[in-house]
């Protein structure tokens, strides 16, 4: 069953030279279970710049999590902590080869309440020789 659910969304990305870019997003989104695995499920908006997409994220128990983009940009990450995951972004622009070092994964989900959070922080080096490091926060409310 699938429930509609209040959905915090907080990036940060900082480049090696300390520049900061954050994106929050509150939206309406659904939370639910499927074969043992949680799912939470988005659009996204005009202010994360990818208006037009929807988000999906797999949560496996407590070591994996599996974000899937797909509309108007697409993109399939793996989050699974200290290692590390190639995904090509596909864009309006061209498609970009995107490696994924997952640091941190920190996962509280509570069925019964159907609150919770999830936190990653992960380097990601990009065609081209960009590097950022981001970290993506996820409230269930």
């Amino acid at each position: 069953m699938k429930n509609v659910q209040m959905i915090k969304v907080k990036g940060t990305q900082s480049s090696p030279d300390g520049e900061e870019n954050i994106i929050e997003l509150t939206t309406e989104g659904s939370f639910y279970k499927k074969n043992n695995n949680y799912y939470i499920v988005y659009d996204e908006s005009e202010l994360s710049g990818m208006e037009g997409s929807t988000t999906r994220l797999k949560i496996e128990g407590d070591k994996k999590v599996y974000m899937k983009r797909f509309g108007t940009a697409s993109v399939d990450f793996k989050f699974e902590k200290d290692k590390k995951y190639e995904a090509n972004y596909m864009t309006a622009h061209g498609v970009l080869t995107i490696n994924v070092l997952t640091k941190d994964l920190d996962i509280e989900i509570n069925e019964e309440t159907k609150k919770g959070s999830i936190e990653i922080s992960y380097d990601l080096k990009m065609t081209g020789g960009i590097e950022t490091f981001n970290k993506l926060e996820v409230e269930l409310m």
